[in-house]
């Protein structure tokens, strides 16, 4: 540590873990449960929205979204998260993370409510306003992913950051279980009272009326955690990384830490005014960034990029593989609203049996083995599993009987599937988030954060948009309604294999900040003073 380092900061990097922390996590952490459910609960109503508003009566399929549609209501939210988090990031260091951050929550609150109330009576006018509040409702959440992170890392001591921060990103998981629970709970309890044929045995009835509150419940009840935690987000005092070297007030820092911390801080008069007559050393767009940090940021960028691409794909479109080889029925096969339940049945066993356990085994490892070393084995992991599932395919799906396949090996190849999902969660898809707010410095954090995110919401917007095209079938006659021929879900799942093997060669690119003080990695305790280009 410099000689120069404020006895604040010395205080948050050696305080002890205490309720304050605990309590920290879950207001962060709430957001970000909020964001997971509002950004995948829209995988198990797809398939509802298609029967109700695209219904064919001439049709032996159920109604379902043409391919523009669909692709717009899966990745709309996407686009808006990825222009939240550039401009939330931005503005969280020009403003101050506490005074944006209720911004963000309370965006997320009126989108999620004005998503189910999406109104219209004809296809185009519910589809046009749904995602028009699902982008604006991403924008909200883009906002959370730069300032949870970076409030938590200037929150926590040094020794136990990565499992602080870890523990904030690992409410994503509950959140995606959550949406699966809420969709299972609400369309179980209108099976029981609305109980409908199966398609094929009644396509007119097989829909009920009232399935059309089944999606509206299930998305609004999103705004539920966040109107909870709105309150206790506003009495968070804005972080002493960010008053003291940001807006240059390490007295005002001392103080809140004190209250925070309950220990005295020493006001250290020198040290404050040689803080407020220093000027930034270095800005974003410098030399100097580029030389301190730059092979950082493409790091941190390229490796959230290609892990977006392989997971967003895998859980906006798991539906559709679970059916491709054999777990779910032939949608004829099932009413509107029975559909639903046994999407987000599996989708919830998955949840609930790899994903959710991988962020908490990186919550109890991540100070322990590292950074480096968890993202490198969460990938390398990742592409054997994705390799092993998609090489012998055909072998796993088995061969096609009627609706359905034939002598395959379809408890395996969850199995499989499963074990992608717990080495990316026990892997990139928490380091990658954990990372940028670690390595660089306090005034461009929440900044250079927002854009290693959005590099990933741009993987993310690849794979949900390409893999719905590329997933289709080599063969015209098995084409889906509105598509072209694509390369078939073997050759898609192959090019995620390749994907995440790339993930693996770029994380060589990003530093281990396991043990380090935030100033210490972002060179902030340096005497010697750059010069801004």
């Amino acid at each position: 540590m410099a000689r120069n380092q404020l006895e604040v900061l010395n205080a948050l990097d050696i305080a002890k873990t205490q309720l304050y922390h605990f309590t920290a996590i879950v207001i962060a952490g709430m957001g970000f449960f909020t964001d997971a459910y509002d950004l995948f609960c829209i995988s198990t109503v797809t398939k509802l929205l298609g029967r109700i508003y695209y219904f064919d009566q001439n049709s032996k399929k159920p109604g379902a979204l043409p391919p523009n549609v669909l692709a717009a209501v899966n990745g709309v939210a996407l686009c808006g998260t990825l222009a939240g988090q550039l401009f939330f990031g931005w503005l969280g260091d020009k403003l101050g993370r506490k005074k944006v951050y209720g911004i963000t929550l309370m965006l997320m609150v009126i989108c999620s409510v004005a998503s189910g109330l999406s109104f219209g009576n004809t296809a185009k006018s519910v589809m046009t306003t749904l995602c028009f509040f699902r982008f604006w409702l991403g924008f909200g959440i883009g906002g959370d992913y730069p300032l949870s992170a970076t409030i938590m890392s200037e929150y926590a001591n040094k020794k136990t950051r990565g499992a602080f921060i870890a523990a904030v990103f690992a409410m994503q998981g509950f959140g995606i279980l959550a949406g699966g629970a809420v969709a299972i709970i609400v369309s179980a309890a209108f099976k029981n009272k609305y109980d409908r044929p199966s398609y094929q045995d009644d396509p007119i009835r097989s829909t009920a009326l009232q399935a059309d509150y089944v999606w509206r419940i299930i998305l609004m009840f999103g705004a539920v955690p966040a109107v909870l935690t709105y309150y206790w987000r506003m009495k968070m005092p804005e972080t002493a990384r960010y008053t003291a070297l940001v807006a240059r007030n390490a007295k005002q820092a001392a103080t809140d830490m004190s209250k925070v911390l309950q220990v005295e801080i020493e006001e250290e008069r020198s040290k404050l005014e040689k803080i407020a007559n220093k000027e930034p050393s270095y800005g974003l767009f410098s030399k100097e960034f580029l030389r301190r940090h730059g092979h950082h940021l493409l790091g941190t960028t390229t490796t959230w990029f290609l892990l977006d691409i392989a997971f967003y794909s895998q859980n906006l479109f798991q539906k559709d593989i679970f059916t491709a080889v054999g777990w779910l029925p032939a949608a004829k096969k099932m009413n509107a609203i029975e559909e639903v339940y046994r999407i987000a049945r599996a989708q919830s066993i998955i949840s609930l049996c790899s994903t959710v356990p991988g962020y908490w085994f990186t919550v109890a490892l991540i100070d322990h083995m590292g950074r480096f070393t968890i993202q490198l084995t969460g990938f390398f992991f990742m592409t054997v599993f994705m390799f092993a599932l998609s090489i012998p395919y055909y072998h796993w799906r088995g061969d096609k009987c009627g609706d359905s396949y034939c002598g395959g090996h379809h408890t395996a190849f969850i199995v499989l599937y499963s074990l992608t999902f717990f080495f990316a969660n026990f892997g990139p898809n928490s380091t990658t988030f954990i990372v940028p707010a670690e390595v660089f410095p306090a005034r461009i954090r929440s900044t250079c954060h927002g854009i290693s995110a959005a590099a990933g919401k741009a993987g993310a917007i690849v794979g949900s948009f390409g893999f719905l095209y590329a997933s289709q079938s080599t063969h015209a006659k098995q084409v889906e309604s509105g598509y072209h021929k694509g390369i078939g879900i073997k050759n898609s799942l192959i090019i995620l294999g390749v994907t995440n093997a790339l993930g693996l060669l770029f994380t060589f690119l990003v530093p281990e900040t396991n043990g380090k003080s935030l100033e210490e990695l972002s060179g902030e305790n340096d005497e010697e003073v750059g010069t801004e280009l």
